[in-house]
């Protein structure tokens, strides 16, 4: 069975990273959500060779999958994986949208993923998540969001 802790510190120097999502506010505080297959997701994927960083890859995932750019990024910690006998770090930030494109093609896997604008409030609604290792990293990311972003949060959501 899989188990996940949350954590907001360094990752230790001999934990393998094999994966880097976001959680990425608008201006007026909404959290962006991909709709796959109807299930509500975070955006991100595996670290390449040619990322200079885990920014990088946070930056090209969210382009490759929803062609939204992203700035002012910062680190918020990462979810410990226990698999069997394995320990792996999954890393998680925030960021801030820059600009959102129009949707097109992921060239990955060939799908073409909705968009959905999700209020603070029903975000956890969304995702779903099952542990609560999953559920403190929405809540910690959206206390790092109002300090660093200062955005007013509403209630509104919609799909882009």
């Amino acid at each position: 069975m899989t188990k996940y802790y949350w954590k907001n510190g360094d990752i230790p120097k001999d934990l393998i990273i094999n994966q880097v999502y976001g959680i990425a506010f608008s201006n007026e505080g909404n959290i962006l959500l991909r709709v796959e297959d109807n299930k509500y997701k975070l955006t991100g994927g595996k670290p390449e060779k040619f990322d200079k960083d885990f920014e990088e890859t946070l930056k090209r995932e969210y382009i490759e999958e929803l062609n939204v750019e992203l700035e002012d990024i910062h680190y918020l910690g990462y979810l410990l994986v226990e698999d069997n006998n394995e320990k792996y770090a999954q890393i998680r930030m925030i960021a801030k949208i820059k600009n959102i494109g129009e949707s097109k093609l992921d060239i990955d896997n060939g799908k073409t993923y909705k968009r959905f604008m999700s209020n603070i409030k029903n975000v956890k609604k969304y995702l779903k998540y099952p542990d609560i290792a999953g559920n403190k990293l929405i809540d910690d990311a959206i206390d790092m969001a109002k300090e660093k972003y200062m955005l007013d949060f509403n209630d509104t959501e919609y799909f882009i």
